[in-house]
């Protein structure tokens, strides 16, 4: 019986001694956690007072500050307004001073005044018996001497003026000539073209004479193949390993040339192969003719060309005017005109475009009898083409008359660029016969005894006989020889005619 007591009071001894223990450490730990939230306070309480000085510091700190820069910018505002303030007073003392000497002036001119009319009123007096005096003596009335006087004024005037009119017309036409010496020699200078020569006969190397027969084929075959499809003549001749290519068009000889080139090199040479490189040399060619065309507009930086007027262009890179690349040379044309528009204040575009074209009726494929001046004014009209450019097409060699000053500015152009030396070639048949004809002309007229042409033709010099011809016939013997020069000869450029007449005396001592 007492082992079952025990076995039920001994649990709940266990279990109260339990509760008992648990409730001394909560409230333990609950004494614990109050200390540690009144620590926590403490120290919060702490931290914030401290924070709060330190907040009061700063503030005590940025309002001290913001008092000494107010205190500056009021400084600063006393010490501009004082400066403001002594302008003032400085600029009113200036006004005072300056209103105290116009005042001065003032009066210094009502002084100035009342003496002067105090002298007009006794040299009127004076005047008045000058004048009567005069009358007495010269027997003429005040207005007859007015008269008089104004007459002789006006006989002087004319006189100084005419003497001057004439002063300014000799200095203006020398200064004009001057300057545009100097624009012409400037522009020369400036500009350095390249000059290529052509004729209408070319010649192929051929690698032996062998290949003429293959050229000709069986029964003239290959030979009259390639001529029907270029439109040229082959002439095959004794001349050791070269043929002949003759036409006068630049474009089809040129076509021919490079055909009869690529044939010889390839060695293949039948009429289907003629035929074959035929069509590629053509399209070759269209291609390079579209692209130089396009290369001058890009050169010169002009726009607005048609396809038309651009094949037309590159046509003249194949076309030679007495030895000279007509492309090349309306390139250069227009270089100069647009630098001597821009010398003279005319339109430079107008001027330039007027000058590439100015040619460009050389390019076109017409079968019509129509110039190529005709022809290039017909193109530019159907281009759309200002009125002035057409009129630099037309006038450029005086077949119609200026309507602008760019015309003249190409015909300008287009003279230097054909006239200066190297320009343009001749052949020399046509140079000895032209320096024959310049030496006959002058062998032609009474009292000259030699004529000598020198400076490959541009310079005549005539020897004449002393007694026969004076100084002043000499004078008139060289206007009529260069007139008739001028009549009977084409020409570029000018030639020089120099008389020279000289007396000798000659004596021995014996």
């Amino acid at each position: 019986m007492q082992n079952w007591v025990w076995a039920v009071i001994l649990p709940l001894v266990g279990f109260a001694l339990g509760l008992l223990v648990r409730w001394l450490y909560a409230k333990f730990q609950l004494s614990s956690s109050e200390q540690t939230a009144e620590r926590i306070k403490q120290d919060a309480i702490k931290e914030a007072e401290a924070k709060k000085k330190e907040l009061v510091l700063e503030a005590r700190d940025q309002l001290m500050k913001e008092r000494s820069q107010q205190e500056k910018d009021l400084r600063e505002r006393r010490s501009e307004l004082q400066r403001f303030e002594r302008r003032i007073l400085q600029k009113e003392e200036n006004l005072e001073k300056k209103l105290a000497q116009a005042e001065k002036q003032l009066q210094s001119n009502v002084n100035r005044e009342r003496i002067l009319s105090e002298k007009e009123e006794f040299l009127g007096q004076q005047e008045e018996r000058w004048v009567k005096e005069l009358e007495r003596v010269s027997g003429l009335s005040s207005e007859d001497a007015k008269k008089l006087i104004l007459v002789t004024l006006e006989n002087e005037a004319r006189h100084d003026a005419q003497v001057v009119l004439n002063k300014i017309e000799q200095e203006t036409s020398l200064a004009a000539e001057r300057k545009a010496r100097e624009i012409i020699v400037s522009i020369i200078q400036r500009i350095a073209t390249d000059v290529t020569s052509d004729v209408t006969v070319t010649s192929v190397s051929l690698p032996n004479d062998e290949m003429k027969g293959r050229i000709i084929g069986r029964e003239g075959r290959n030979i009259r193949t390639l001529e029907t499809l270029t439109g040229v003549d082959v002439v095959i001749d004794d001349t050791p390993e070269a043929v002949v290519i003759s036409c006068f068009d630049p474009v089809r000889k040129e076509i021919a040339k490079r055909a009869l080139e690529r044939l010889i090199s390839d060695g293949r040479i039948h009429p289907a192969r003629i035929e074959e490189v035929v069509q590629k040399i053509t399209k070759e060619t269209s291609q390079i003719i579209f692209e130089e065309g396009e290369k001058v507009l890009f050169d010169l930086g002009l726009h607005n060309f048609s396809s038309d007027s651009m094949r037309a262009l590159g046509r003249l890179y194949f076309r030679t005017s007495y030895g000279q690349n007509v492309l090349a040379h309306s390139k250069e044309v227009a270089i100069l005109a647009g630098m001597i528009a821009t010398e003279v204040g005319a339109n430079k575009d107008i001027a330039k475009r007027g000058a590439l074209l100015h040619d460009i009726g050389k390019g076109i494929e017409s079968e019509s009898d129509s110039t190529h001046v005709e022809l290039g004014v017909e193109l530019a009209r159907k281009m759309g083409e200002d009125a002035r450019v057409i009129n630099c097409i037309a006038a450029h060699h005086g077949d119609t008359e200026f309507t602008c000053v760019e015309a003249v500015i190409v015909q300008i152009a287009d003279s230097i660029s054909a006239a200066r030396p190297g320009a343009r070639r001749e052949t020399l048949d046509s140079y000895i016969k032209r320096l024959e004809s310049l030496e006959k002309i002058a062998e032609s007229f009474d009292g000259v005894e030699k004529a000598f042409a020198i400076q490959a033709g541009r310079e005549l010099r005539i020897m004449v006989n002393n007694e026969r011809v004076s100084d002043e016939s000499a004078k008139e013997l060289a206007k009529g020889i260069a007139k008739k020069i001028e009549a009977e000869l084409r020409y570029p450029g000018r030639i020089k005619v120099t008389i020279i007449r000289e007396t000798r005396v000659v004596e021995y001592a014996r």
